[in-house]
Order: C-alpha cells, then structure tokens, then sequence
C-alpha cells in the first residue's frame, strides 16, 4: 500500500518533502503534483523505476522520460542548447512546458531516445515541485501520470491514491486540483522547435 502524504501547497513542511526525498533516494516511486498535473517521480539511477513507471503507464521504448530540473543552471548540464533554443527556453521557464533536446553525457543513455540520443526536460512552475528539488539536490527522472487509455493526467491526490495503491511507494498530495492538460510537449532535437503536443503552455511562443 501506498504511503499517502499531505503537504501545504505554498508552504510544503519539511518533514513530508524530506521522506519523499528519502524514498526516491532509497529507490522508490512517487506520485507528486506539478503545474500539469500529476507525474511519476524517482531517481535519475532507478532502472527498477523506469520499469515500473512503464509498467503503470504501459509505455514502450520510444518514450521520452522527462528530466525535472530545479532551474535552468541544471538543465543546462543536460541537454546541448543552441543560442535560439537557449533565448526561447529560458524565456519560457518555469512552466508548463517539457522540451526534447539531444542529451549531453550527463544523461543515462538507457534514459535517452534509442536513435535521437535525446531527452525530455522541463522545469515547473510549482513550489512544492521546487521544494522536493532543492531537498534532492539533483534533477528528478519524471513522466507524466497519465494511465492507459487516458488522453489527461490525473489532477488529484486522492484519484491519484486510488489508482496507483501498491503500484508506488508515496503519493504526496497538496489539497489542490491541478489543471487537466499535461504539458505542452516542443521537439528542439533538430535545431528548430516542433510541437509535439498541445497542453498547457502556450505552443503559440514556439510556433
């Protein structure tokens, strides 16, 4: 069964963020809220993780992990960035926005796309996000909780909950129901952006 969480939405206590970081660090699974929705959270070295959250959300090989980061300094260790990529994506961050670039060897390379080398990364706009971050003090591996058969994430702590008992390990839930959309999903693997989906973000700055 899944330890359920309550933490305030603008204020996180200590206590529950620091044993959340304490199970991702120990090698679980958790269920958190972001600005889009609910995602699956765990550690960038969890194989086992990677296999559960594809488990969860019936994934294939081609998927995208995403990479959460605190802020742009930490993406940037992560993904190469061209001057136009740079300009627009720190612009746009944080947000609800998750970008595919090509990975720098700081990327595990089972994480990475099997041919174009590269990753989802992103970085919210969402305070208790930020406050499992600065407490990890390293990006969280990531994927939107969206279940099979489903077009949207789950927005709720208590959804969340029922849906994934014994599946994670923590569901950290922050009282608020979060919008439907996932986010807005821009392809930069060739040089130029590509909407890959439309979600939260506005795709128009991208376009």
């Amino acid at each position: 069964m899944a330890r359920y969480l309550e933490v305030h939405p603008d204020d996180p206590q200590p206590r529950s963020i620091a044993q959340t970081v304490a199970v991702v660090r120990e090698g679980g699974l958790v269920a958190y809220p972001t600005d889009s929705g609910y995602a699956l959270g765990a550690a960038v070295g969890n194989t086992e993780a990677v296999g559960r959250i594809r488990d969860i959300r019936r994934l294939d090989a081609r998927h995208h992990y995403t990479l959460v980061c605190a802020d742009f300094a930490q993406l940037g260790q992560l993904v190469k960035l061209d001057n136009s990529a740079f300009r627009a994506i720190k612009a746009a961050t944080p947000g609800p926005y998750t970008f595919i670039l090509p990975a720098t060897a700081e990327v595990p390379r089972r994480l990475a796309h099997p041919k174009k080398k590269s990753v989802g990364v992103r970085i919210p706009d969402h305070r208790v996000v930020a406050a499992l971050l600065r407490e990890l003090g390293e990006p969280l591996l990531s994927s939107t909780l969206i279940l099979p058969g489903e077009t949207e994430p789950l927005t709720d702590g208590i959804a969340a909950a029922a849906a994934l008992d014994g599946a994670v390990d923590i569901v950290l839930d922050d009282g608020r129901t979060s919008g439907p959309e996932p986010t807005t999903v821009v392809d930069w693997s060739e040089g130029y952006p590509q909407i890959v989906r439309e979600g939260a973000g506005d795709p128009g700055r991208f376009a």
